[in-house]
């Protein structure tokens, strides 16, 4: 069938796909509205996939393949992440290995320590394969959320300057920088008989190792110390991550870069509630200067 996809995929990565994938047919659009990329369900004559496509202006395929590059190999020798199957950066398309389980988001898992023991866990083993020096890193990161700022938003005019004025004097010192999954949180964990599997590498880049737990302490660990110390020391068996990577004051940064990027992007692709988060985060990162 010709629209075997909804339409959601052009016609030469459809083709590409039933090219790779023979007896290709829906089984779910998992595409996450306020995203550009396409995410499927597809079940095939041998086992099921999924797959993912974008246009040009798409660079969250670049860096999930850039991931699968190697980076992601200790998750996915152990079941926990999916093995890459095929890509084509020019089509702007790739086939990934299905996962079992449901998104730990929004159920029972996303409030039990033990979820976040064994994400800690994982994260650890993606964390620790590789560590570099980079003296630039924090001026880029910066000038992005300067750059943020310079767009349109709705972030308070005293707030935008006080932010502006931190991240101008900001000394910026050299950072170690590691493989990071750049969204790590219950929206991007599977839970499938009470184990923890990782999806999603589409915003993978090396980067200081806190920076992968920003949007839990801004979200699920805000009202639960209980989560937030199941993840780095562990609960029952399961070890955790281990030592806390935030240095104090790297961190503050950490979290006001993440509060403006949150605030500006979520204004512009309206997301009303997301941006209210984001201006909360602005007020609690300006309150730890």
């Amino acid at each position: 069938m010709s629209d075997w996809h909804g339409g959601r995929l052009s016609s030469s990565q459809a083709a590409w796909v039933q090219a790779r994938v023979p007896g290709a047919t829906l089984v779910r659009d998992m595409s996450w509205e306020l995203m550009a990329s396409t995410v499927l369900h597809v079940h095939g004559a041998e086992s099921d996939v999924v797959v993912k496509a974008g246009d040009a202006a798409n660079h969250h395929l670049d860096r999930e393949i850039a991931a699968h590059d190697g980076w992601t190999s200790p998750l996915v020798q152990t079941g926990h992440a999916a093995r890459l199957i095929d890509a084509d950066v020019a089509a702007r398309v790739m086939v990934l290995e299905y996962l079992p389980g449901v998104l730990v988001q929004g159920t029972p898992a996303e409030g039990h320590p033990s979820t976040y023991a064994q994400a800690g866990a994982l994260l650890r083993r993606l964390h620790a394969q590789s560590s570099r020096s980079d003296a630039d890193h924090e001026a880029r990161v910066n000038a992005r959320a300067l750059r943020w700022l310079d767009g349109e938003h709705r972030v308070d005019a005293d707030v935008a300057a006080r932010a502006r004025s931190i991240l101008s004097t900001d000394p910026a010192p050299a950072v170690d920088l590691v493989p990071t999954h750049g969204d790590w949180q219950p929206r991007n964990w599977l839970i499938d008989a009470d184990v923890v599997r990782v999806i999603d590498f589409g915003r993978f880049a090396f980067r200081p190792a806190a920076t992968d737990v920003v949007r839990l302490a801004a979200g699920q660990w805000r009202s639960r110390p209980d989560l937030e110390a199941a993840f780095f020391s562990g609960h029952g068996s399961v070890t955790g991550y281990g030592a806390d990577p935030r240095d104090p004051e790297r961190w503050r940064m950490d979290a006001l870069r993440e509060a403006v990027g949150t605030a500006c992007w979520a204004f512009t692709i309206g997301d009303e509630a997301f941006e209210a988060q984001g201006h909360r985060m602005l007020t609690e990162a300006l309150g730890a200067f």
